[in-house]
């Protein structure tokens, strides 16, 4: 049988997407990740299906489980918060599943930061402004992050940031953004983006910080800068320009 990485969205249970949907409704085990899964989603497991909340799990454990499911003949899904291909050690199991024969298939999900610009109403590619995205996370420990992969690095091309893990780090990536975006750059935290609870705030770099704690925000967030945020004036797309064609 397979084993399914099924990206279980932002947090709302609708956003899932229907193929993931479907498989969760026929799988025989699903490993979902604690806190970041809301419950909604996994009433379309099976009523007889087992279901093992892995976010205390080593990895090793949880390939187990997938592992012997697989030679029981049960199709498994291990739901990924947000998009598999984003922070899920996506890599580490599959890893570990090829090791052991265990044929797998990775389903797609609505990524934080896409949540996040929904919430703001904003597209992060704007004609003239902005053209790229450039995904990372805080620098946590030593070790953590590639060398040369530093937030002072790609911010040296002024393309719009959404940065992961942020909200205990803010003061960190605001001082290493504030020399090249300027103090007047805008920037927003957006954290529990389309669940309960979802905050957000709306900031330049040099007041973030400080609105961010005015506003208490102290759970999963995702931050987003550039200039893309408030971007008037800027001409239509070539596509859609009157002068194409």
């Amino acid at each position: 049988m397979t084993v399914y990485f099924v990206g279980a969205g932002p947090g709302a249970a609708d956003l899932i997407t229907i193929r993931g949907r479907d498989l969760l409704g026929r799988c025989g085990l699903c490993l979902y990740p604690g806190s970041m899964t809301p419950i909604d989603l996994l009433a379309f497991c099976p009523s007889d299906a087992t279901v093992v909340d892995a976010s205390s799990l080593p990895l090793g454990e949880a390939l187990a489980r997938m592992v012997s499911a697989h030679r029981r003949g049960v199709d498994v899904v291990r739901l990924c918060s947000g998009d598999p291909s984003l922070y899920s050690t996506l890599a580490e199991q599959i890893r570990m599943l090829d090791k052991e024969d265990v044929p797998h298939v990775v389903v797609p999900g609505v990524s934080a930061f896409a949540a996040s610009a929904a919430v703001l109403g904003r597209e992060l590619t704007v004609p003239g402004v902005g053209q790229s995205l450039v995904i990372t996370r805080v620098r946590s420990r030593p070790g953590s992050m590639p060398e040369g992969e530093t937030l002072s690095n790609f911010a040296q091309t002024g393309t719009t940031l959404a940065i992961y893990l942020v909200i205990n780090h803010v003061d960190q990536v605001v001082e290493e953004l504030l020399p090249y975006y300027g103090a007047n750059c805008p920037a927003a935290v957006v954290a529990l983006a389309s669940q309960r609870g979802e905050q957000v705030v709306r900031s330049t770099l040099a007041c973030l910080a400080h609105d961010v704690r005015e506003a208490g925000v102290t759970r999963i967030a995702t931050l987003l800068v550039g200039r893309t945020l408030e971007a008037e004036g800027f001409p239509d797309s070539f596509l859609h320009s009157d002068t194409n064609g």
